[in-house]
């Protein structure tokens, strides 16, 4: 179909630019097969989306057909100052320090996620989020380029082993937009690349070989960036894992290319479960009939939908901004899961908020809101330390008999401790349980149990 519009056949220009980008990822849409009917198709149809916020004003003469198509919205990212300034108005001298800023951290951003930016407000919190900032740069000595030594943590390429029941494989460094905040902003530089079936090999015999690991985390990249067909067969393979119980995804695709959320993969990952997707909602602006609708598509082929946050400066910093985000997922069914302290990643500083800021939100939720609507504020710690969760503290005393503590409005309560039992009046079961249950084994299963008892039991 012809596009009229001037200022987007000018963009179309230059998707041959992005080739060396995409020359990993563009095999895998090209493979992608038409939609297939599934399950999903016989359950009623989704409310149609809402036009997103300047849709009309910059891409008014795509019809829906080619818009709603995520190749089409992947293949013509904005990637360029140039094709930038068609649509959010920057002087001479911002465009060329932005220019700078992507010699050395590159732009790229969904033509849909676009449309939810104000292009009339420099602190608009979807452009913060997207759009280069020259503070990645002046401030750019600060951080670390690996803060979570993913290096550190790598067993084979591409999997990383930190916590004893759970690996991170990572799939690809392709993703649909540069999240001006990602922790891997080190990849953006290496170019485009998926990993080769080798490596994907290699990853699923150091699973097959450690019987310890029960939750494999697909990552990236983003591994939405991969056609349905590719993902299908490193999940079956994931899948065939007896001791691998849980699958998860992270993923950004439902927040800034909802698109990719067709009934085709929905499908698929339908025959899996149990998946869990967790993905990446910033703030409520993000929260558009399209994200909630590519979100109850997954819910309704089983695969459940967390939500990991990461708490940004001028993006979602307050009380008022992380209520109104949490509400509005759980309206569209997706649980508040994480709330994290933005990482010590180089080139992100400037959107970095003190620790007690992420304190005092949870503390202005708490009381005020349902406990499901509450994320876990958490720090992912450097050199691999692993995440460390963060609460208010309300506890104002301890003795061994009581507790004082205040609750959210301030109020002070004293709160009986109970003492601990003396050993002679614990149950035989609650002493030794070990044996306890060993007990009610067939005699041939049961194996000597070694018990060490408590000095004061004698």
């Amino acid at each position: 179909m012809k596009i009229s519009s001037v200022r987007f056949k000018n963009q179309l220009g230059h998707e041959s630019e992005k080739c060396s980008l995409e020359s990993c990822s563009n095999d895998d849409l090209e493979e992608e097969p038409p939609g297939k009917r599934s399950v999903s198709d016989d359950l009623e149809e989704e409310p149609p989306g809402r036009i997103a916020t300047t849709r009309y004003k910059f891409f008014g003469d795509i019809p829906d057909d080619i818009w709603n198509d995520w190749k089409w919205q992947f293949r013509n990212r904005i990637t360029s100052i140039e094709q930038l300034v068609q649509f959010i108005p920057l002087s001479t001298e911002e465009q060329g320090q932005l220019r700078l800023v992507t010699m050395r951290y590159p732009l790229s951003v969904t033509p849909y996620y676009l449309s939810l930016i104000n292009p009339e407000d420099p602190d608009d919190p979807i452009r913060k989020q997207a759009i280069p900032s020259p503070m990645e740069m002046t401030m750019g000595a600060i951080g670390m380029e690996d803060p979570l030594d993913e290096k550190g943590d790598t067993v084979v390429p591409g999997l990383v082993h930190r916590y004893p029941d759970r690996v991170l494989l990572v799939l690809t460094d392709i993703c649909p937009m540069f999240c001006r905040h990602c922790t891997r902003k080190r990849e953006w530089r290496n170019g485009g690349w998926v990993r080769p079936p080798a490596e994907v090999e290699a990853m699923l015999d150091y699973i097959r070989q450690h019987k310890a690991i029960r939750d494999v985390i697909i990552s990236g990249g983003d591994p939405l960036t991969l056609s349905t067909r590719h993902l299908e067969d490193i999940i079956s393979r994931i899948r065939e894992i007896k001791h691998v119980e849980i699958i998860r995804i992270g993923t950004r695709f439902p927040v800034v290319l909802p698109q990719r959320i067709d009934n085709e993969l929905c499908g698929m990952l339908a025959k899996y479960g149990p998946i869990w997707l967790n993905t990446h909602f910033n703030n409520v602006r993000e929260i558009t009939p399209e994200a909630a609708a590519a979100c109850d598509r997954l819910l309704r082929s089983g695969v459940l939908v967390n939500n990991q946050s990461v708490l940004l400066r001028g993006i979602n910093d307050s009380i008022e901004a992380q209520m109104e985000l949490c509400h509005g997922l759980l309206k569209i069914k997706v649980r508040p899961y994480y709330l994290f302290q933005c990482d010590e990643v180089k080139g992100t500083e400037h959107l970095r908020t003190p620790v007690e800021v992420g304190i005092k939100i949870i503390e202005g939720m708490r009381g005020h809101t349902s406990g499901l609507a509450i994320p876990t504020f958490v720090i992912d710690l450097p050199q691999g330390g692993g995440k460390v969760p963060l609460q208010p503290d309300y506890i104002l005393t301890q003795t061994e008999g009581e507790l004082v503590l205040r609750n959210y409005e301030g109020r002070v309560y004293r709160y009986r401790n109970p003492k601990k039992p003396a050993c002679s009046e614990l149950p035989a079961e609650v002493l030794c349980p070990a044996a306890s249950a060993t007990a009610s084994l067939p005699q041939e299963n049961q194996v000597p149990v070694r018990v060490r008892r408590s000095p004061k039991c004698g």
